[in-house]
């Protein structure tokens, strides 16, 4: 794995080299701003890794702060989430903050702007003031409510406050310029009106500013001096300048823009996850097939691997898409030394070893991971009954189909060598049991040099393997495309995959009775698999399926 404690060279820590080196700064503050409104995804991952870091490698602090300034899509709930999630990813925080706790800062710097005749009270409507705000092309039309004074600004501001107003009915605007090719500096809203209880001030409130005029105070207030974002804010530096000038606040924060982070195949807008959960489309924002870190976690990613596919991503102000085997690639090498190795039949088929002495009972040494010595052997029972995979079994299997079929020889994994001799079926015809014998020459680790054989297939003995369901897991979103060229992209919930999630009832070695949620496994042949935390219960544990064993992906070099 990489060492993830340190970002690579990019352009934002040449920018804060400068600075220290310049004395603009002496001490590096970032900050980590989600807004409470859903819980954070892999996206969040890298911004936060970016903040702390880079943070930390010039021995500065970071806060983490909820811009918190919209109370109807905001929850207690999701704070908690978000602070789960930072500190599993091993960060922590400098200070906490709440961009609620600065509202009457904001309130007065608004009044400073009002007091400059730089911001006035609009009674346009939303719709009104969208249509006016001209295009990429023309120039937007001034509000007739542009020239209100200062002193009747003030007092309609105040009245706003007072909730003298119904929602929407008035707003504040910065006065700035309807005819900037910017359009975010086309007299953009600074305050509106919403009468609505909030998560940390209760009902003190009625007007909340808007989040691109809080923000940048916030960042002032707590003397942040590199506000890193993603490229999407790029368009917003010159209002996000504007304000900490305007304002005349005396710390001086600047914005930095980086590319955010997108999966292929891979959602990431809270609005679409917000409602896969409200739906029911998933079981909640953990579901193991959600890009959220808490559905990570709980699928069984380490912060490890998370950590270093971001650091593999690298800081640049490059937007695309990345593939999401990269994200699998660093799991499996986060895994392959840790996880033990084990074996588990997902969908059983039972065999009867005939010449295996009936009552009788072995222990098979086995290997915990035969690339790490240190996590020592296990024994595992083996008898006259066992469980082995039903895929591992055709009764008129295709050419070069080497496991097990009439009168073919397999080796069983840790075992013996058995051969296929009769069929059992049902009265539809299906298959429902085979029988084998064995040959005890063949034991594993005898040395047996004798004959040999193509196939070996995992196993479980029968009489004391542990029932175990098993998750299976594809991606949730189809990422299909449009048919013909200029159709219209399928609606959202018609490109949710009806195969991401696959439930299986089977086996597992008597040792794993007593795994625990989070508890990581290579299972056999099947892949990584991660002890579910929500349905898992002593005895009946459930497994989710992190990751398969292999994968083409190779990282460039």
């Amino acid at each position: 794995m990489e060492n993830n404690n340190y970002t690579p060279p990019n352009f934002i820590k040449n920018v804060i080299t400068e600075d220290l080196k310049n004395g603009i700064v002496e001490t590096v503050v970032t900050r980590f701003p989600p807004e409470p409104n859903g819980y954070l995804h892999i996206g969040h991952a890298k911004a936060i890794w970016i903040n702390f870091t880079l943070a930390d490698e010039f021995g500065g602090r970071t806060n983490l702060r909820f811009d918190d300034t919209n109370p109807v899509k905001e929850d207690i709930e999701y704070v908690n989430s978000i602070k789960e999630d930072v500190k599993w990813l091993g960060f922590d925080w400098e200070e906490l903050r709440f961009a609620s706790d600065y509202f009457e800062e904001m309130y007065n710097r608004a009044v400073v702007l009002i007091n400059k005749g730089k911001a006035y009270v609009d009674d346009l409507s939303a719709d009104q003031i969208r249509e006016t705000r001209g295009t990429l092309t023309e120039p937007g039309q001034n509000s007739p409510y542009r020239d209100r004074s200062v002193e009747e600004n003030l007092d309609l501001f105040a009245r706003m406050r007072a909730g003298e107003f119904k929602d929407g009915e008035k707003v504040l605007r910065a006065k700035i310029d309807m005819a900037s090719p910017n359009i975010n500096l086309r007299d953009p809203v600074i305050y509106r009106i919403v009468h609505a209880s909030h998560h940390n001030t209760g009902d003190r409130w009625c007007i909340y500013p808007m989040y691109t005029f809080a923000h940048p105070l916030e960042d002032a207030i707590e003397g942040v001096t590199h506000s890193l974002c993603s490229t999407e804010f790029e368009d917003q530096r010159p209002f996000y300048d504007w304000v900490i000038a305007e304002t005349e606040m005396t710390s001086v924060p600047r914005q930095y823009e980086f590319g955010r982070l997108n999966l292929e195949q891979t959602v990431t807008s809270k609005r679409k996850l917000k409602m896969l959960v409200d739906e029911g489309v998933v079981d909640g924002w953990d579901d193991p097939r959600m890009p959220t870190i808490s559905g990570l976690r709980r699928r069984g990613y380490t912060p490890e691997a998370i950590k270093s596919f971001v650091f593999e991503t690298g800081i640049s102000k490059a937007y695309g898409s990345v593939d999401l085997k990269m994200l699998e690639h660093f799991i499996r090498e986060d895994l392959k030394l840790k996880a033990p190795r084990t074996m588990a039949v997902v969908d059983p088929l039972k065999v009867v070893i005939t010449n295996y002495p009936e009552g009788q009972t072995e222990l098979l040494e086995a290997e915990n991971n035969s690339e790490n010595e240190e996590m020592g052997n296990r024994q595992i029972p083996f008898s006259r009954e066992i469980y082995i995979e039903r895929e591992d079994f055709m009764e008129n299997p295709p050419s070069k189909y080497f496991r097990l079929f009439p009168g073919n020889e397999v080796r069983l994994k840790h075992a013996y060598f058995i051969k296929c001799n009769d069929v059992i079926k049902d009265e539809n015809g299906n298959v429902v049991e085979i029988h084998c014998t064995y040959d005890p020459e063949t034991k594993s680790g005898s040395g047996f040099t004798g004959r040999k054989v193509k196939g070996t297939i995992h196993w479980v003995e029968a009489s004391q393997a542990v029932p175990a369901e098993f998750r299976l897991y594809e991606p949730l979103i189809l990422d299909e495309e449009p048919d013909e060229e200029g159709a219209e992209e399928k609606p959202f919930l018609e490109r949710i995959n009806p195969n991401s999630l696959t439930i299986m009832h089977g086996f597992v070695e008597p040792g794993m009775k007593d795994a625990q949620p989070q508890d990581k496994f290579q299972f056999f042949r099947h892949g990584y698999f991660n002890v579910d935390s929500k349905y898992s219960t002593p005895g009946h544990p459930v497994f989710n399926l992190i990751v398969s064993l292999k994968s083409s992906f190779q990282l460039p070099k």
